[in-house]
């Protein structure tokens, strides 16, 4: 192996340690969030999805400012900030006495990631050479999918036997070693390119406009995720699973860490679009078939348990298919000196999606249709975005591509 074949290797796993780390700590709450919102401020469901989205939309408000200034300074500088300050504000979970305090903290929790996400993802690409990008990302991903695997799991056990705080701690704990490792990263240094012509406020500024399509499609596929991601534990108890629901998200991670071994090969092959289609038809159908559990569960209740568990497989294997294709899709429109801005809208698109989906969930959890009838939802909103893309996203990509 050459020199510049062992630092970039050296670089990149490191890299996938550091998001791990990251997503970690994030995912280790995730799933007690809003039980501690009901147990601790008697919070109801529609209230608790309200609260959760003001991080997302927080994350959404800062994601482009980040890939313009990703574009525009050095960016490893950016990075340690961004997840410094995002370990550090786990710590305020615990201090926090009232709810208004925990919306303003979690808000404040929400800019943070969108800069550190954006930044890491930013990062990475600078590192992987073109010719293996889809594949690295695909890697790369793997990280954040171990870490959903044990984080929620962990999470979940361990609320049942120390206080919330501990755990608002040892989140934090695991993001400052994960501060440590991001520093060890050897970064290449950007060329700032002088400034531009177009004023500041420009919007063409901060958004990849070529990744629109595919960003639209990106996030009605997030939309079911968003649901999942904060209401699947409620979901489950509402369908008699009294135990092991954090294994939910370990069955997804096995299904996102599986297909994502080999899609980003496949991507790099020109296979692009089709994995990205065939990703979100399973999507599709999981998230429908999630939400006939509750029907389901009136005449054949000994059936949930299993069907439920392998589902989130499916909907692993669905996500592990498109994470990669859709990232390596948004750089690949963007010119070299824009990766950021790619990055930025390549999350964004995630971000709106994630946080339509918490309120979306929590509004029809309240209806009689309850959880069922939000995961539905989602499911219908994902098959959109499966239409859209083979109609509309994928000519255009075939179109618009630079590489």
């Amino acid at each position: 192996m050459t020199q510049q074949a062992t630092l970039w290797t050296r670089n990149f796993i490191a890299a996938c340690a550091a998001n791990f780390l990251l997503f970690f700590a994030f995912y280790l709450l995730l799933p007690i969030l809003p039980l501690y919102l009901m147990d601790v401020f008697q919070s109801p469901k529609s209230i608790v999805g309200a609260i959760l989205s003001c991080y997302t939309v927080a994350a959404l408000f800062i994601r482009p400012f980040s890939g313009y200034l990703l574009d525009t300074f050095q960016r490893k500088p950016i990075f340690l900030f961004a997840f410094i300050t995002f370990t550090c504000i786990f710590g305020g979970y615990a201090a926090v006495s009232v709810l208004w305090m925990f919306i303003i903290l979690r808000a404040l929790h929400g800019l943070t990631f969108g800069l550190v996400t954006t930044a890491s993802n930013t990062v990475v690409v600078d590192i992987l050479p073109s010719q293996r990008r889809g594949e690295g990302l695909g890697f790369f991903g793997v990280a954040n999918n171990i870490a959903m695997a044990i984080g929620p799991m962990t999470g979940l056990f361990l609320v049942n036997h120390y206080p919330y705080t501990h755990l608002f701690y040892l989140a934090m704990g695991i993001g400052l070693i994960g501060c440590i490792v991001a520093a060890c990263i050897q970064v290449p240094q950007k060329v700032i390119v002088p400034t531009d012509s177009r004023p500041l406020h420009s919007y063409d500024r901060f958004l990849l406009v070529k990744g629109i399509p595919a960003g639209i499609c990106l996030l009605l596929h997030a939309i079911p995720y968003g649901v999942m991601s904060s209401f699947i534990a409620v979901y489950g108890k509402e369908l008699g699973i009294t135990s092991g629901l954090g294994a939910f998200f370990s069955c997804m991670a096995i299904g996102l860490i599986g297909t994502r071994l080999f899609a980003g090969r496949l991507v790099d092959r020109g296979w692009l679009t089709q994995v990205i289609t065939v990703g979100c038809s399973i999507t599709s159908l999981s998230y429908f078939s999630l939400s006939g559990l509750k029907l389901l569960h009136t005449v054949a209740p000994g059936c949930i348990t299993p069907l439920f568990f392998t589902l989130a497989i499916f909907i692993g294997i669905g996500y592990g298919l498109l994470f990669p294709a859709f990232n390596t899709l948004f750089v690949n429109l963007a010119p070299h000196n824009r990766r950021a801005t790619a990055s930025s809208t390549y999350l964004t698109s995630w971000d709106i999606g994630i946080g339509v989906g918490l309120t979306l969930g929590g509004c029809l959890a309240e209806t009689a249709g309850g959880l069922s009838l939000s995961f539905c939802a989602g499911a219908s909103t994902a098959t959109v975005g499966l239409v859209l893309f083979a109609k509309w996203a994928a000519p255009h990509f075939i179109k618009n591509k630079l590489r």
